[in-house]
């Protein structure tokens, strides 16, 4: 069921707009010293905040290999700091023009055009509870829709838009979370503060638990050059590995418990995810009846001086939840479009991700995911992808005097089952896709964009996508995708 709302154009608009043409004039008329990489303050909060705001204590020297040779064992202890306030306020303004469509559906990208954006400002705050223990709680206003109300690409084209939308801002909290850090030796460090991480010292390795309410990509599948659409790339197949089924409500957050064993150049992590009650659903309460089990191995290593990672994440879903065939079958019987509503049942439904991330030069880092699960069953809370590749580079500006931006370039490339192609085919619908029929053919998605550093804790993007058979139908598109994104955090 797809949750939604009645959609108006909000008047903020005409503010994101202006805001954005502020931050373009601070641009043009920056002083040469904006572009000096910001200082190691402000680079761990940006790091920390990576995408959704929690940073794994694995990561140490930053983000390197955990060794004697990355923190000087002489290193003083750094005093634990007690508590910590952070901010971030992120606009996001999209659009996409007229594309060829001969028909649609519930659940079609508009084919005549839209513009759409999304604003969300957040609090990042944090107690120490006791030795090693933090309490973290993120209240955020959001405000805004996804193009076509979040709904037309199985690679939607932004991370910031949720799948609920409102035209009037409004308060919740996504995150409230206790973490526990137990320091098991290794090379003594330290932890800078950042969102959602209260400074103090570390070792290279330790055990880091943490329960609450976050997101599961909080802690899994992160990537040092595609994980954060405040700052990186938009789109949900390259910041996330696309066939992650992984669990989350209808704003991206659930109920969990997560593990993470750190030693030397190893991480190990486990844990276990509230499922919504219903395919991309509301959680509303604790209820681990249906549920997520996720592990993901780590490896941190060095490739001619250069720091690099690879990742194997594998997960399985419990839940109640419908089979293509069988609504198909029943379909048949009764008429009318499948519905795989009317066929759940408790099932479960395994999948895979494979993540590398390798800095290729100081300036310049690479990325690939590579991910598939089980595609007999409908999608429970992400989107419909089946199997995904995805790669791409960042380059920092060092070569034209703005060491502090960024650019960066990515495709995608996702995939259907068998079952789930026949499914749409005969006009079904899913989370975010469904066009009343369907000529297949592989959903393929390049991006780019452009992050410029205004001030220390002031950045503008521009960001182009173009996608070709959107919602895996060669009948539909190509379509382009222009976005401006303004962040700032205090």
């Amino acid at each position: 069921m797809m949750i939604s709302v009645l959609k108006r154009r909000p008047l903020c608009v005409t503010a994101a707009y202006s805001s954005v043409l502020l931050a373009a004039l601070c641009y043009l008329y920056a002083p040469a010293v904006l572009a000096e990489p910001p200082d190691a303050a402000s680079s761990a909060a940006s790091k920390a905040a990576d995408g959704f705001g929690v940073k794994p204590l694995a990561a140490v020297a930053a983000d390197g290999v955990a060794s004697a040779d990355s923190v000087p064992a002489e290193a003083t202890p750094a005093a634990a700091e007690q508590r910590a306030f952070y901010g971030q306020m992120t606009n996001v303004t999209q659009h996409h023009a007229r594309f060829h469509s001969p028909y649609s559906g519930a659940n079609s990208l508009d084919a005549g055009g839209s513009t759409e954006e999304t604003t969300d400002i957040t609090l990042y705050a944090g107690w120490r509870l006791w030795r090693d223990a933090e309490l973290w709680l993120n209240p955020e206003i959001d405000q805004g829709f996804g193009l076509s109300n979040t709904v037309g690409m199985a690679g939607f084209p932004s991370g910031e838009a949720y799948k609920v939308g409102a035209s009037k801002p409004y308060l919740r909290l996504p995150r409230i979370f206790v973490r526990q850090t137990v320091m098991l030796g290794g090379a003594p460090g330290t932890l800078e503060a950042a969102p959602n991480q209260l400074g103090g010292a570390t070792g290279a390795n330790n055990l880091t638990l943490t329960v609450g309410k976050f997101s599961v990509t909080d802690i899994f599948d992160s990537n040092r050059y595609a994980h954060d659409p405040r700052a990186d790339f938009l789109n949900w197949s390259i910041i996330d590995a696309g066939a992650f089924d992984y669990a989350a409500d209808a704003w991206g957050f659930t109920y969990g418990l997560a593990a993470e064993l750190t030693l030397d150049a190893w991480t190990v992590r486990g844990g276990v995810f509230q499922l919504s009650p219903a395919p991309n659903g509301k959680v509303v309460a604790v209820d681990f009846n249906q549920y997520m089990a996720v592990s993901e191995l780590e490896r941190r290593y060095r490739w001619q001086s250069h720091e690099g990672k690879i990742k194997l994440l594998v997960f399985v879903n419990r839940a109640s939840m419908g089979g293509y065939a069988e609504a198909l079958q029943l379909a048949a019987l009764d008429g009318g479009a499948p519905d795989t509503a009317l066929v759940r049942r408790r099932a479960s439904r395994p999948g895979v991700a494979l993540n590398l991330e390798q800095e290729l030069t100081a300036d310049l880092g690479l990325f690939a995911r590579a991910s598939a699960n089980r595609g007999d069953k409908e999608a429970y809370e992400f989107t419909e992808i089946n199997r995904s590749l995805s790669a791409g580079v960042a380059l920092k500006g060092n070569q034209w005097g703005r060491a502090a931006d960024t650019v960066g370039l990515a495709a995608a490339v996702n995939s259907l089952s068998g079952a789930a192609r026949a499914y749409f085919a005969a006009g079904g619908n899913g989370i975010l896709i469904g066009d009343g029929q369907l000529r297949y053919a592989p959903e393929k998605i390049v991006e780019a964009y452009y992050l410029a550093r205004l001030a220390a804790h002031l950045t503008l993007s521009a960001d182009y996508q173009r996608a070709s058979n959107p919602a895996y139908n060669r009948d539909r598109g190509p379509v382009s995708i222009y976005a401006l994104r303004l962040h700032a955090d205090w």
